[in-house]
Formats: structure tokens, C-alpha cells, sequence
């Protein structure tokens, strides 16, 4: 395999983990962010977010990986660059894609580029504007080509390094084809389409996982409602193996930088060709209402929230990992302190924004310091550490033994002989 000089743009979850495992498989790489802070952060031998192995893989590629704050430097000599920049909600709630723009005309000096390669999630059409700009900067040379990403936060190196299938989508062959020798020595399908089309499996993809989220947690209101005991019911169902296990879990709802915004941008730009999305909206719905269900759940059993001590354990919208981005738990803290709620919240990563509702909420170095006196607690993150608590002695430090099992982690005949009131999603 011919090793490539390799400029990705953007510090983030993406262009880090990009940038590791294309210098990994032997890739001299550059990675390029405009934040200063986070350069120097990185260029010190540290890594500004959490995320298993990631740490590692840097340190062990340091002669192949280097970090920049200056555009000259980072696209001399590089012949791909790849674009991994933010492209998040605007007001009219298309995506933002000032960033990629950016990128994108930042390119008009770098002489050796053969390929422009897109890791952001773009809408359908970027690539056909993306390709008019590159022209127009007279780079109608150099091959434009949608590789989009499929990693998820807490397992990112495993799914780059080892993924399901590998998606490029071009409109040259010459471009696709150098794209996809980048990936030598990673083993995995490689789905080979148009741009249009490869931009639409990202959007698909998540909308789907996110479908079978929003359908279990359907379902576990059904079992609610019914007596039915959800993880038998779905448990049962995902042995087909026409539907599959996978996602098929009830919760407190989904979260993240993936899954709100690429549904809610799948839906808009659905939208915007005069065509209703009706499945994908009920799918972003049910998802809104699960985050509020949590508190009718405490409301169930302690009446009147105002004055109550709620703890909830965990922030993150995931374990392993200390994004805070669409957190379930930012809702659920919203409604309690709107409700009139005394908050505390506990989680071993997460670091929430310094405004509303984090700067009402008072934060807890362990488990047990959330729990003392409190009148109820909500387990929002699914943290092994939860999982490790001593319930016996968590039982003694509460006012009320109130638990919401908002992830389903612990067992409710345990807890409920120890002596708590326990509720879950969907068991009985």
C-alpha cells in the first residue's frame, strides 16, 4: 500500500479518531483545528475528549501524526484532505455547513491534493455543491468523494479499525479508487455508489437505529400499561433474525451528536422537497415524550416534586464517553428544577456546559454523595459503576427509597427486597 500525506480538518470525536487510524494503518497525517487550546492540548501528548484507546493510538503514532493550528503548514505536501468539521442545526433547522465551506476554499493552495474526502454529515446535494465550488477554485482535478462515518462514541478505534462496511461514494473512479486503498489493512466490505447515495446511508442508518430505539421504548410503555415484562417481550423478538437484538432496548431515550441531529436533519430536508416524513417524525417524538416520562414516574410516586431531593446518576448521554451533547439528563433536569426540585447529579466523565440548567444542579463526586437524603433517583447513564453499588447501604443514606431505573441496569427483585420503590421502563 502506498502511504499517503493525509490533512484532516477538524480536532473533534471524528477528525481525531480519522486521524489516529489513518496514521495507524501507516498514513502520514495532519491533523488541522482552529482552536488553538486544543492544538497545544494535543501537541502536549493529551486528548482533549474521552474516548477508549484513542489516547494510545496517538502516542503510538506520534512520528506519523502531528497537529496544527496553521493552514499553510497543514496542507503542504497533502495529497487528501479529508473534512471532518461540525455541522450542526441552523435557525431554519438545515444543517450548518458554513464550516465545510470553509474547509473547502481553504484547499485553492494546496498544490498536491488529489482528493477531497467528506467525514462530516452533510445533507444530500452537498457533494454536487462541494464539486461546483472545487471548480470554480479551478481544483477540477482533484476528486471530491463522500466517505461517510459510522463510528459510535466509547467504541470509535473498533469501529473505524473494524467496521460493519466501508461506504465512498464518487463520481470519478480514479478518486473512489484511491479513497478506498486508504483503507488497506482494514477488513470490511466496501459499498461502492454515487455521492448522493452514499450521503443518504449516514442519514438512513441513524434514522433507523434511532426507529428501533423509539419502537422499543413504545413498546415498553405498552408493557406498562399491560403487565407485560418488556425485556422478555423484546428479548423474544430479537431472535428473529429478520429484525435482529440490536438497538432493540427500551430507555430513557436516546441522545448524542449523531442521532437527534441527523434524524431531525433527515426530516428537514424531507421536508424541504414538500415530502412529510410521518414514521421519522413519530420516531423523533417518541423519543421527546421518553425523557418526560421519567418524571411522571417520580411524580407517581412522591406526589409533588417541589422541596424533593432528586439524584441522577449519570449525565453523559452514554457510558464511556463525556459527551454531553442532547443528554437525556439535560432534559430530565430542566423539568426537575422547573418542577421545583432540589437536583444532584453524579457521573465519573461527563463535563456539562458552566450555564441552565448544570450551573442549578449540584454535582456529587460519587454515587453514594447523590444518594444521601435524597427522595428519589433516577439512573439516567447505564455506568458499570451503578451496577457496583452497595444498594443495601445507598437504601440507608436516602430520605426515600424512590428509584427510577431509567436504563433498566439493575434487578428489580433485588432492589425491591432490599426495600426500594422501583420502577423501570417497561418491566412490570
Amino acid at each position: 500500500m502506498a502511504k499517503r500525506r493525509i490533512v484532516v480538518f477538524g480536532a473533534g470525536y471524528i477528525g481525531l479518531v480519522t486521524g489516529a487510524c489513518l496514521a495507524e494503518v501507516g498514513h502520514h497525517v495532519t491533523v488541522r483545528d482552529i482552536n488553538p487550546e486544543r492544538v497545544r492540548v494535543l501537541r502536549a501528548g493529551d486528548v482533549p475528549i474521552h474516548e477508549p484507546g484513542l489516547g494510545d493510538m496517538i502516542a503510538r503514532n506520534k512520528e506519523r501524526l502531528a497537529f496544527t493550528e496553521d493552514l499553510a503548514e497543514a496542507v503542504t505536501g497533502a495529497e487528501i484532505a479529508y473534512v471532518c468539521v461540525d455541522t450542526p442545526p441552523s435557525a431554519s433547522g438545515d444543517a450548518d455547513l458554513s464550516r465545510v465551506w470553509s474547509v473547502v476554499r481553504s484547499l485553492s493552495d494546496a498544490r498536491d491534493l488529489k482528493a477531497v474526502v467528506m467525514k462530516s454529515t452533510v445533507p444530500v446535494g452537498t457533494g454536487a455543491r462541494a464539486r461546483a465550488l472545487l471548480d470554480e477554485l479551478g481544483m477540477a482535478d482533484v476528486g471530491y468523494v463522500s466517505n461517510p462515518e459510522f463510528t459510535a462514541e466509547g467504541r470509535a478505534i473498533q469501529d473505524f479499525m473494524a467496521p460493519d462496511r466501508i461506504v465512498i461514494g464518487h463520481d470519478n473512479d480514479t478518486a473512489g479508487a484511491l479513497v478506498a486503498a486508504l483503507h488497506t489493512g482494514i477488513t470490511a466490505p466496501v459499498a461502492t455508489m454515487d455521492v448522493r447515495s452514499a450521503e443518504m446511508v449516514k442519514l438512513a442508518a441513524n434514522a433507523l437505529l434511532a426507529t428501533k430505539i423509539s419502537f422499543a421504548n413504545e413498546i415498553a410503555t405498552l408493557c406498562e400499561n399491560t403487565g407485560a415484562n418488556v425485556t422478555d417481550v423484546l428479548g423474544a423478538v430479537g431472535m428473529d433474525h429478520r429484525l435482529g437484538a440490536h438497538f432493540l432496548r427500551p430507555g430513557i431515550g436516546w441522545g448524542g451528536s449523531c442521532f437527534p441531529k441527523d434524524s431531525e436533519a433527515l426530516r428537514q430536508m424531507a421536508s424541504n422537497t414538500g415530502f412529510h416524513p410521518q414514521l421519522l417524525t413519530a420516531v423523533i417524538n417518541v423519543n421527546n415524550i421518553q425523557k418526560r416520562r421519567a418524571i411522571q414516574h417520580l411524580k407517581d410516586e412522591l406526589g409533588d416534586l417541589a422541596g424533593k431531593n432528586v439524584a441522577l446518576l449519570g449525565m453523559a448521554f452514554k457510558p464511556d464517553t463525556d459527551d454531553m451533547r442532547e443528554a437525556p439528563s439535560t432534559v430530565l433536569a430542566s423539568r426537575l428544577l422547573a418542577e421545583g426540585a432540589h437536583v444532584r447529579s453524579w457521573d465519573p466523565l461527563a463535563r456539562p456546559a458552566a450555564d441552565e440548567p448544570w450551573d442549578s444542579v449540584t454535582r456529587s463526586s460519587t454515587p453514594q454523595q447523590a444518594l444521601a437524603d435524597a427522595d428519589a433517583a433516577v439512573i439516567v447513564t447505564e455506568w458499570p459503576e451503578l451496577a457496583e453499588v452497595d444498594w443495601t447501604e445507598a437504601h440507608g443514606l436516602m430520605r426515600t427509597p424512590v428509584i427510577f431505573d431509567g436504563r433498566n441496569l439493575l434487578d428489580p427483585t433485588r432492589l425491591r427486597e432490599i426495600g426500594f420503590r422501583y420502577t423501570s421502563v417497561g418491566r412490570p
